[in-house]
C-alpha cells in the first residue's frame, strides 16, 4: 500500500498533482467548490481569536491586542486548493486574520507541491513553507482533510489458531496475490488489546499503526492550538465489529469503489498498483488516544453535517451572503445531506494548551452516526 500510493516514481499520489474531482477517481468536500473552505475559515478565525484572547489574558502587563501570527498547517494538502479557499474567505471577510496567517502546506507528492503556488495564486503571499513533512513546531491549527485514511495499513485476519497477517506476494505464475503469515510485529495484537477488541474467527480488519504515529508526532509539534481531522471512520467498537468483519480496505478508480467483498485470493486493492486510490476507514478511538497521550484534549467528535451546520448557524459577518443558498443549494446539500459526505465523514477536533473553548463547529450537535 505504501509503494502503490507513495513510491516517488510509480506511486498513485506521486504521479498526479490532483486526484479528486470530476476528472479524478474520487470526490472530496473540496471538490464541491469553495464553500467547504469558507465554512472552515469561520472555525479557524474563531480559534485564532480564542488563542489571541487567552494569550492576552495570560499576561500581567498590558500587551497589544493585535492578532498574533497564526500557523495554518494543512497536512495532505495536495495542490493547495482547500487552503486557497480558506485564505480567500479570510481576506474577504477578516483581513486582520488573513494578515496573521502563516500557511504551511505538507504534501508528499513533489508534483502536487510544484502546483501549489499556481493554485494559491493571489493568496500565495501567505505561504511560508511547502514540504513533505510537518513543521518542526507551530502554533495555530492543523487541518487534515481525508489524509489519515490513506496511510498504509496492516490487514490481519483471525483464525482458529490465532491472529494472522495478510501479506502481498507473487504466485508461481508471477501474479500478485496474498498469503497469510505470522504478524509482522507484536504491535498489532497490542493495538487490539489496548482497545479491548476480540476478533471472531474469520474476521478480517485493518490496523493503521502509521496513523497513531503520525497524530502523536503532530500533537507533539503543536505548541498551542488545534488539530482538525476530517475523515471517514468510526469509533473502535464500531470499526472492529461484525458490521465491518470483512475489513474496509477499498479502492477508488473512476469514481467507482471496489470494497473488501472481492475474492480474498485477488482482492481489488491488488489490481493496478499505482493506478488507483487505496483507503481504509479510520479508527478514531486510537487516533484520539494517541493525541491525548501527547497532551491534547478532545474538544469535539461529530458528523461533518453537524459540524458545518454549527458554523452556518453562528456564522459571522457577511457570510453566507443573504440568499446564497437559495441561488444554488447544491454545494451545501452535497456537504451536509445524510448518506453523503455529511454523515460518512467525521470531524475530530483536538486542542493543546487552549483550555476547553465552546467552538462554533460543536454548537449544533455532538452527534456521531
Amino acid at each position: 500500500m505504501d509503494l502503490a500510493l507513495y513510491h516517488p516514481e510509480f506511486g498513485y499520489y506521486a504521479r498526479g498533482a490532483q486526484r479528486s474531482g470530476r476528472a479524478g477517481d474520487f470526490f472530496t468536500s473540496v471538490d464541491v467548490g469553495p464553500l467547504f473552505g469558507e465554512l472552515l475559515e469561520i472555525q479557524l478565525a474563531e480559534m485564532a481569536e480564542w488563542l489571541r484572547q487567552s494569550s492576552v489574558a495570560g499576561h500581567q502587563s498590558p500587551v497589544t491586542s493585535r492578532q498574533p501570527p497564526f500557523d495554518l498547517v494543512e497536512a495532505g494538502a495536495g495542490n493547495g486548493r482547500l487552503s486557497a479557499d480558506i485564505l480567500r474567505a479570510a481576506r474577504r471577510g477578516d483581513p486582520a486574520f488573513y494578515d496573521a496567517m502563516r500557511l504551511h502546506l505538507v504534501e508528499v507528492s513533489a508534483e502536487a507541491r510544484d502546483a501549489q503556488r499556481n493554485t494559491l495564486g493571489d493568496v500565495a503571499d501567505r505561504l511560508v513553507s511547502s514540504s513533505a513533512s510537518l513543521p518542526e513546531s507551530f502554533e495555530g491549527a492543523l487541518v487534515a482533510n481525508e489524509l489519515v485514511d490513506a496511510f498504509p495499513v496492516h490487514q490481519v485476519v483471525m483464525r482458529e489458531d490465532g491472529l494472522r497477517e495478510v501479506y502481498v506476494t507473487t504466485s508461481h505464475h508471477h501474479a500478485i496475490t496474498t498469503c497469510e503469515g505470522p504478524p509482522s510485529t507484536p504491535a498489532l495484537q497490542e493495538y487490539l488489546d489496548r482497545l479491548g477488541v476480540t476478533l471472531e474467527p474469520g474476521w478480517r480488519v485493518e490496523i493503521n499503526l502509521r496513523a497513531v504515529d503520525w497524530v502523536r508526532d503532530a500533537a507533539r509539534r503543536l505548541r498551542r492550538g488545534f488539530l482538525i481531522l476530517i475523515d471517514y471512520g468510526h469509533d473502535a467498537r464500531d470499526l472492529y465489529s461484525v458490521t465491518h468483519a470483512s475489513g474496509t480496505l477499498t479502492t477508488f478508480s473512476g469514481h467507482r469503489s471496489a470494497g473488501p467483498e472481492s475474492s480474498v485470493d485477488a482482492p481489488a486493492w491488488l489490481r493496478h498498483p499505482g493506478g488507483q486510490d487505496l483507503t481504509a476507514h479510520v479508527d478514531f478511538t486510537s487516533v484520539r488516544a494517541a493525541a491525548e497521550a501527547e497532551g491534547a484534549t478532545t474538544i469535539g467528535f461529530l458528523d461533518q453535517t453537524y459540524f458545518l451546520l454549527g458554523l452556518l448557524k453562528r456564522g459571522r459577518g457577511s457570510f453566507p451572503e443573504p440568499g446564497a443558498f437559495e441561488k444554488d443549494p447544491r454545494p451545501l446539500k452535497t456537504l451536509v445531506m445524510p448518506g453523503g459526505l455529511g454523515s460518512t465523514h467525521k470531524v475530530l477536533i483536538l486542542g493543546k494548551n487552549v483550555g476547553t473553548p465552546a467552538l462554533r463547529g460543536c454548537s449544533f450537535s455532538m452527534r456521531v452516526t
